[in-house]
């Protein structure tokens, strides 16, 4: 079937629909090669509409293993080429199948340059996803549907659960606490797999409840929007910060600026890829990041703060990471862990661990 990608300005990119579907959401692009099953399973694209720039989509398939949380929560996928047949050997499913299963309509055989293009130059924007021959009174009234902007309450977990440590046993394994504002599954591994226990909690847990737990630290995970939009987190954050070592990512990053007195700004159309430069300014070293954020804290905002920027996106110099100067609390706003992405900065989990063991 016929479908095509309406713009909000009225930019139209046609393209083959794999179900009889329609989508409305803000049209985002991602720039890695590979992941797009952690992509699509990825909280923090709640409500958006995904477009991959590389070409060929679904050669390996998919399988349960890659799942990043426990379904999906994008509005709709644009790509190019979609591969009829998977070739891996973890492959369980074809990824027309998986987007069948998931519910998540698709829009193939598209330009996906050309849409790469047009939001770089103009900016993130509304779009939706229909079929060729939609009445426009249809198209104007799906238009006219507002993004949605409560998204962390559409990923949190519902109920606490707990995680064990991996490798490490003991009783003496660190207690974490993660606010769960859309975690994504491999984060919560890395944290286990350098020897912690991990309570997750709900993201609108007050700081109350969760001191109750006795955590040795908290992580403040990823999530999808606007950080402004979820005031309460901002709020338990900042009675949070002179209690337990933070460690802040992504979304988590940048409640934790708010909660510091800093401010955060949209990003004319964000950094998603697996392929983005971030500067250690510590060491002059360059690591390999994986990301996913439309928002950034505002360095300017920052001075006469208890803060230290500590990374830097080469690509345009916004904050990627922080440092309190006297607290134990620290954050970044890529993803750490390896899904997608290269594993380059895997060292942050084993940063946090150590400050949890010396009781910093």
């Amino acid at each position: 079937m016929k479908g095509k990608l309406i713009l909000e300005d009225g930019s139209s990119f046609t393209g083959t629909l794999l179900t009889e579907a329609t989508a409305t959401g803000e049209v985002v692009f991602n720039t890695g090669m590979t992941g797009y099953q952690e992509i699509l399973t990825d909280p923090s694209y709640c409500s958006q509409l995904v477009t991959l720039t590389f070409p060929l989509v679904g050669n390996y398939g998919a399988a349960k293993n890659f799942m990043q949380s426990r379904r999906s929560f994008v509005n709709g996928f644009i790509i190019g080429e979609l591969c009829a047949k998977e070739s891996n050997w973890q492959a369980e499913e074809s990824l027309g199948d998986f987007l069948r299963e998931e519910n998540i309509p698709c829009l193939y055989n598209v330009d996906t340059r050309a849409v790469t293009r047009k939001i770089r130059a103009a900016g993130t924007m509304k779009g939706i996803i229909v079929a060729d021959d939609t009445p426009q009174a249809k198209i104007n009234e799906l238009m006219s549907v507002p993004i949605k902007t409560d998204v962390v309450r559409a990923v949190t977990v519902e109920k606490s659960y707990n995680l064990p440590p991996l490798g490490e046993t003991t009783a003496e394994s660190p207690h974490v606490v993660c606010l769960d504002f859309g975690v994504k599954g491999h984060i919560l591994r890395g944290l286990q797999e350098v020897g912690c226990r991990l309570t997750v909690v709900p993201a609108f847990t007050t700081a109350e409840e969760i001191l109750a737990l006795e955590p040795d630290g908290i992580l403040l995970s990823n999530g999808p929007g606007d950080p402004k939009d979820v005031p309460e987190a901002v709020e338990t954050v900042k009675n949070l910060l002179d209690k337990k070592p933070i460690f802040g990512i992504c979304l988590g990053h940048q409640l934790l600026a708010l909660a510091m007195g800093a401010d955060t700004y949209k990003l004319k159309f964000g950094h998603r890829g697996s392929n983005q430069p971030v500067k250690d300014l510590r060491t002059g070293r360059v690591y390999i990041s994986s990301q996913n954020h439309g928002y950034a804290v505002d360095e300017k905002s920052l001075q006469n703060l208890p803060l230290e920027v500590t990374h830097i996106s080469v690509n345009d110099g916004t904050v990627e990471g922080m440092r309190h100067q006297e607290l134990p609390i620290f954050s970044v706003q890529y993803h750490p862990e390896a899904s997608p992405g290269p594993d380059d900065n895997n060292y942050l989990f084993a940063e946090f661990r150590a400050m949890l063991k010396r009781g910093a």
